[in-house]
């Protein structure tokens, strides 16, 4: 931890919706509460991204008290921000000493250490997309969000190296912020719609990846902040291509990728699998997680439509790449831009953990694209909506015993409280992409 003199810290972790959230505290504060914690009134696990207070949801402490609950840093995490501000991620703790059951990241650390009583350990990643405009965050709010201009050319692309001086600029500043923090980044590209950049952070552990995740949305917007630009993790901020953060998973234990086999996936891949397409409808909602992130859902145009499984097939919710001791893994195609990293990796974990335990066997592969696939196929489709999802997680015997029924019931009911919002506060169902939307997610999570 570097020198705390003449230093302010700055305290993070996000709520449930993937905000980052905290407060900025001076040095002889944080010296003194470092080990005892800080304390944040839980209302904010009860105010929506409209600033709303939420009713009927199932975290019932709080009601008519605002009760502080303990943020206590995790000092492994301790950075050097920038000159002047230090910053330390940590986990909300309830007075008596027990996690707060809706806690984000105390859902991994759970998770990760039923994982270790079976004797392995996860390792994941993350690609995440974003989007870039040339416009400032000022200008864009003065806009309503809409008719924006793409940064780096207004034409979409895949891999192509002509995107114009400014997009680069913007994604070598990020680079080199994550460099100076420690952040570990294996690749950037530019992506399929105007403007946007995937951005992907190497395998490590989930705590650690999440962690990083985070604070690689915060750069990126610092960065555009900086630029006199923007940029937007929400699921689909035009009517064009949505956007989409995929995670890549494996297990190990003494050192050894137990997903390998030398003729395809290993029984313990194929028990993954299984857990994830059995947890797949309910953990949609944490996956897809506002109502623009059902917009992504269309065929043909990258994300995943129908519960489905494939060795190197990209149109399959789960992908199995297989044939490589060090590289057979998962992907998990499902998540959109916008999801709480610390949730996203609570879900898979959960969906992995059921399907090793309980030695789930999948369903058949899908072989062919797995788009567009007839009823007659078989293959359940994906819920499409924030209520299909919600009403699957609710319903879901699995995800609530790995995530806990305090949990799965607090956040069916925030997303149930979300519809209501979108449909009687202007949201329009029939829109490619209503006002409302963009309003509410643009600059959020």
């Amino acid at each position: 931890m570097s020198d705390l003199k003449n230093r302010a810290v700055r305290l993070e972790a996000t709520n449930h919706d993937g905000s980052l959230l905290g407060k900025t505290v001076s040095s002889t504060k944080f010296a003194s509460g470092k080990n005892s914690g800080f304390a944040f009134a839980d209302i904010l696990f009860a105010i929506d991204l409209g600033n709303e207070i939420v009713l009927g949801d199932a975290f019932p402490d709080w009601r008519g008290n605002l009760y502080d609950i303990q943020m206590i840093p995790d000092l492994s995490t301790f950075v050097e921000w920038k000159p002047g501000l230090d910053s330390v991620i940590g986990d909300y703790w309830l007075k008596d000493g027990t996690p707060v059951p809706i806690c984000p990241r105390n859902l991994v650390r759970k998770l990760v250490a039923r994982l270790a009583v079976l004797g392995y350990t996860a390792t994941v990643a993350v690609e995440i997309e974003a989007t870039l405009f040339e416009e400032s965050v000022q200008e864009a709010r003065k806009l309503g969000y809409r008719d924006l201009t793409p940064l780096g050319g207004g034409t979409g692309a895949t891999y192509h190296l002509a995107r114009s001086k400014d997009w680069v600029d913007y994604m070598e500043a990020v680079v080199g912020r994550l460099d100076r923090l420690g952040i570990a980044w294996e690749a950037w590209t530019d992506e399929a719609a105007a403007g946007q950049t995937e951005l992907n952070l190497p395998p490590t552990d989930p705590i650690t990846l999440a962690d990083s995740w985070a604070r690689t949305r915060q750069v990126m917007r610092e960065v555009a902040f900086e630029q006199d630009h923007t940029v937007t993790f929400m699921a689909k901020p035009t009517a064009g291509y949505g956007q989409g953060a995929h995670l890549n998973l494996s297990l190990q234990s003494d050192g050894v990728n137990r997903f390998f086999a030398e003729d395809g996936p290993s029984p313990l891949m194929r028990h993954a699998v299984g857990g994830l397409l059995a947890t797949m409808a309910g953990n949609t909602s944490l996956a897809l997680p506002q109502i623009t992130s059902y917009r992504r859902l269309v065929d043909f145009t990258g994300p995943p439509t129908v519960v489905s499984w494939g060795e190197n097939n990209k149109t399959a919710a789960v992908r199995a790449i297989t044939g490589h001791p060090k590289y057979s893994r998962l992907e998990y195609r499902l998540p959109g831009a916008d999801v709480n990293p610390y949730l996203a990796l609570a879900g898979v974990l959960a969906g992995v953990l059921a399907g090793v335990e309980r030695e789930i066997e999948p369903p058949g592969q899908v072989t062919d694209m797995a788009w567009c696939l007839p009823d007659s196929a078989g293959v359940p489709r994906i819920p499409d909506t924030m209520s299909k999802a919600a009403a699957a997680l609710g319903a879901d015997p699995l995800l609530r015993e790995y995530l806990g029924d305090e949990f799965v019931d607090f956040w069916v009911a925030s997303r149930r409280w979300e519809w209501m919002e979108f449909h009687t506060k202007g949201g329009d169902p029939f829109a490619e992409l209503s006002q409302w939307e963009s309003t509410r997610y643009f600059e959020f999570p």
